[in-house]
């Protein structure tokens, strides 16, 4: 395994891509719209869940 792909499958790749998704869902949903169901699962939600109220 190089060096870069330890980094990219490694903590610091989980790292960026949690906060890429992060950074996705806020600007998307800022805009109105519904997140992509992958940066959704990237952040542990359920994309069949989300925009649920269980009230």
């Amino acid at each position: 395994m190089s060096f870069r792909q330890s980094i990219r499958d490694g903590f610091l790749g989980r790292a960026f891509a949690m906060i890429g998704a992060a950074n996705a869902v806020t600007a998307t949903l800022e805009s109105g719209r519904r997140p992509r169901a992958r940066d959704l699962r990237e952040l542990g939600i359920d994309p069949s869940m989300f925009g649920r109220n269980s009230h």
